[in-house]
């Protein structure tokens, strides 16, 4: 079941992003400030949104692991974290990529960059703390103290906008004269970007909870062998 759920998973998020791709260079209309590169908008913000819902999840599964202490819980957080940061990459670099002809520039220390270039760092610890300690309970309880704590980074982040000054874009305005996103194709394109970038990283997120659930199960097999053997050899 859970097989073919990531199977149907990988077949549909082809589609959506094949459609949400044709819809970005065809469909849509073009800005009227920004013009072609804005189109970058309807990749960023999609990938900026899983990644902090990706790193809420990883949060949610520290303090549950916390509380009940099942390896469940650590390999969630774990898949959601990788998972996470590889969105919170692409986040980074196509907002590099729309800044340079908007701004001049790859990056600035705008509050909003700053403050996710923070978050990415913090989530880069995470998974490094995972090779560089052996002791897995260890190295789980830390994991879930700074997943809960990174998170914190994310409504940082949303609403820096308004507790700071920024040079983030926040109005669009198309050439038909709308304002925002009140062109309903500009809706229908940032909804299916966003549904096909939900369910990559669904997909993707089930292939590495799968992986790193059968290592748990692998470790167990492998903890049981030995103590077997060590009773047999008492015995």
């Amino acid at each position: 079941m859970a097989r073919k759920l990531v199977t149907s998973l990988g077949v549909l998020s082809l589609i959506l992003v094949i459609t949400a791709l044709y819809m970005v260079f065809e469909y849509v209309p073009t800005e009227a400030d920004e013009g072609i590169v804005q189109r970058i908008f309807y990749f960023h913000v999609p990938c900026a949104w899983i990644a902090f819902m990706a790193f809420g999840l990883v949060a949610v599964a520290g303090i549950f692991y916390l509380w009940l202490g099942g390896q469940i819980w650590d390999d969630l957080g774990h898949a959601a974290a990788e998972t996470g940061m590889l969105f919170c990459t692409l986040m980074l670099v196509s907002g590099s990529l729309w800044a340079r002809p908007m701004w001049g520039t790859w990056w600035t220390w705008d509050s909003r960059l700053t403050s996710t270039f923070i978050l990415w760092l913090l989530y880069g610890g995470y998974l490094m703390l995972r090779v560089m300690i052996e002791d897995s309970r260890q190295v789980a309880r830390f994991a879930a103290v700074i997943g809960i704590v990174a998170a914190l980074d994310v409504p940082v982040i949303i609403l820096s906008v308004r507790l700071w000054r920024t040079i983030h874009p926040a109005v669009l305005v198309t050439r038909q004269g709308g304002h925002g996103l009140q062109d309903p194709r500009m809706v229908a394109t940032l909804l299916v970007s966003l549904t096909a970038i939900t369910v990559t990283f669904a997909w993707l997120f089930l292939v590495r909870f799968a992986e790193l659930r059968m290592g748990t199960r692998l470790a167990a097999l492998a903890r049981g062998i030995a103590l077997a053997e060590v009773r047999s050899g008492d015995i």
